[in-house]
């Protein structure tokens, strides 16, 4: 019986060393190590938006043209969201003087927990909840958190997808406080490898804003608008959901499975109408 035990306890503490070294390997290092740096690729303007921030003030991204904007995707329920948010206080209360606005954005989250973790950190920066058409202009915010570096010029510089040391952004914000209001930094270098899901790649508000998510309809009148939607509301769906090709583009955007073929039915209905 003690044999039992003691082995049943050996096999325990394996378990919890390897979740330790897992936990570690896959989540407190990438927010610990700082690579370097590499050359600066895209750097294509960043979409405007309007919200409204925890305070019920208007949070407009034009109004901080001449700033850099660190524009952050997080959430309370995210671990290294929370491992970051400490870094970025520090940040504002630095470099608020020479230019630097944080701005924070909480996606799949409740108001009253961020209102309680906003309180909780003492956060000094706007904070405001994310809608869909904005994490689609952002290109799809696929893991959090994902934060954005923009510009005096307005541009997007750098984006880091999951936990970053805090070094790492400052080095970047010194570098693009540096630049002129206007100017492009054109000496910029990304810090860190820039990996897949750090390419900034931006979302099309041809697709987003149209009737029919994710299908650019801008070469189409209105009335063939209205002839293309009743094609997709005969085509079946094959997601899983039971709808048509429209209602299943109107009632789910991230649907991968729906935009393929709706873009193909739309090269099909275009091809004798160009």
């Amino acid at each position: 019986m003690k044999q039992a035990k003691v082995l049943i306890g050996a096999v325990l503490a394996i378990v919890v060393v390897a979740g330790l070294y897992f936990i570690n390997r896959y989540w407190i290092v990438p927010a610990t190590v700082v690579h370097t740096a590499k050359a600066a690729g895209n750097r294509p303007l960043a979409p405007d938006f309007s919200l409204i921030d925890l305070n019920g003030r208007k949070l407009d991204l034009a109004d901080y043209k001449g700033k850099v904007v660190l524009l952050d995707f997080w959430a309370t329920w995210c671990g290294p969201c929370r491992i970051e948010i400490p870094g970025f206080i520090k940040l504002q209360e630095r470099y608020r003087d020479q230019g630097l606005v944080i701005l924070g954005v909480y996606i799949d989250d409740n108001a009253e927990s961020v209102r309680d973790f906003y309180r909780e950190f003492k956060m000094n920066y706007a904070v405001a909840a994310g809608d869909q058409r904005l994490v689609e202009l952002y290109g799809g915010i696929l893991g959090l958190p994902t934060t954005f570096l923009i510009g005096r010029d307005g541009r997007i510089y750098s984006k880091h997808a999951g936990a970053t040391d805090v070094s790492v952004f400052e080095d970047e914000i010194k570098e693009l406080l540096a630049a002129q209001p206007t100017a492009e930094a054109a000496a910029f270098k990304q810090a860190g490898e820039v990996r897949a899901a750090e390419q900034i790649e931006l979302g099309d508000p041809a697709e987003i804003d149209s009737e029919v998510p994710g299908v650019n309809l801008s070469k189409l009148k209105p009335d063939q608008v209205a002839l293309f939607k009743k094609v997709l509301e005969g085509q079946q769906c094959n997601c899983g959901c039971k709808l048509n090709l429209l209602k299943c583009r109107i009632s789910d955007r991230a649907c991968g499975v729906s935009r393929r073929p709706a873009r193909e039915q739309l090269e099909k209905f275009i091809k004798p109408t160009v």
